[in-house]
């Protein structure tokens, strides 16, 4: 039996409209909707709907989320900003940092702005590829609930903290990097979990300290290993980028750092970054440069059995492609859960076919 689909576009609308039944404003709602539908887009199906009944419909209604938020400035200068995001829907509170921060850069030429009292803001590369449109190059990142283990510990210390960067391309695709700290963020866990599947053992400790290949298992026992996997493997690389992650997003916003975040704790803090490219060099040649570069990647020897080599943010432009002309595949529970927020909110779901 063929999977589910659904049209990005409905999608959209559905999530939207679910937003709106929750007291978010139509614009917010709109703006929230586009940040989880583009990442089933991309094939980031770890951070699209799957997660909108329980981490963000649930969390509104049990008062954890506040979707009518106000966003505070807290401190600024030119080319930086402090920004309270008062326990908003993370999706809302970090598109309006961004485009707070872009704005600062059109002036100063680049800009930072960091931002505490969150919540969960779904696909780092979102952010990130704001800046593209502006020409410029984009970061993003996020701290999170410790379910990451230091190299050597067992018990999660520091969080997924995910790094993403954006860079105009000319007739290439820009280059985009979307990536966890730890060898995989929580979402691929809740995939694997809902299609059956294993994970491979570098991925988390199961209950007895030891890696586990057992989804459900890993994620109760919530020991995820860094980037890396072990000390042999380097893994204190991957776990002291987390903790550069979460000394630019809580420590330096004062947010709180990933050991005070989590339920009924601190709401996850975030940093973001833009540079005007057109004010060191121009943007033209930036952009041929940057598609050399590409190019010449591409055009290196392959390993034994692969015919390619891909560059960031690649292989999820192609997905894009693909889920907006077939549609976005939805797993079963996933559809459950839509259907759930349908019956209760009286919101149309339309599927494909």
């Amino acid at each position: 039996m063929s999977q589910p689909r659904i049209d990005a576009d409905d999608l959209r609308r559905f999530t939207a409209e679910v937003f709106r039944r929750v007291g978010l404003e139509p614009e917010d709602a709109e703006i929230a909707a586009d940040v989880l539908v583009a990442a089933d887009l991309r094939g980031v199906d770890s951070h699209g709907v799957a997660h909108l009944e329980l981490w963000y419909v649930r969390r509104i209604q049990a008062g954890i989320i506040n979707p009518r938020a106000k966003i505070r400035v807290i401190s600024e200068a030119p080319a930086a900003a402090l920004l309270d995001g008062g326990r908003g829907l993370g999706m809302v509170v970090g598109y309006r940092a961004m485009e707070y921060c872009i704005n600062k850069a059109r002036t100063a030429g680049a800009a930072v702005v960091t931002v505490r009292n969150s919540n969960h803001f779904g696909m780092a590369a979102y952010y990130s590829m704001m800046a593209l449109r502006e020409g410029m190059i984009g970061l993003a990142m996020t701290n999170a609930t410790p379910i990451v283990v230091p190299t050597f510990g067992r018990q999660g210390a520091v969080g997924t903290n995910p790094i993403s960067l954006a860079a105009p391309a000319g007739q290439e695709r820009p280059f985009v990097l979307d990536m966890a700290t730890s060898v995989v963020a929580h979402g691929k866990l809740e995939v694997a979990a809902r299609r059956g599947k294993k994970v491979p053992r570098g991925w988390a400790l199961g209950r007895n300290g030891n890696p586990t290949d057992d989804p459900v298992e890993a994620m109760e026992v919530r020991a995820l290993l860094p980037l890396g996997s072990t000390a042999e493997l380097s893994s204190y690389k991957g776990y002291g980028l987390s903790f550069m992650v979460d000394i630019l997003c809580g420590v330096l916003s004062g947010g709180g750092y990933c050991l005070q975040v989590g339920p009924g704790r601190r709401g996850p803090s975030h940093f973001f970054g833009a540079v005007r490219i057109d004010l060191l060099r121009p943007l033209e040649e930036f952009k041929a440069m940057l598609d050399d570069e590409i190019r010449a990647i591409r055009a290196l020897p392959k390993a034994p059995g692969h015919d390619r080599i891909y560059i960031p943010g690649e292989p999820e432009f192609e997905t894009e492609e693909v889920r907006r002309r077939e549609g976005i595949p939805l797993d079963p529970p996933v559809l459950e859960s839509l259907r759930r927020l349908s019956d209760e909110f009286g919101v149309e779901l339309r599927l494909k076919g």
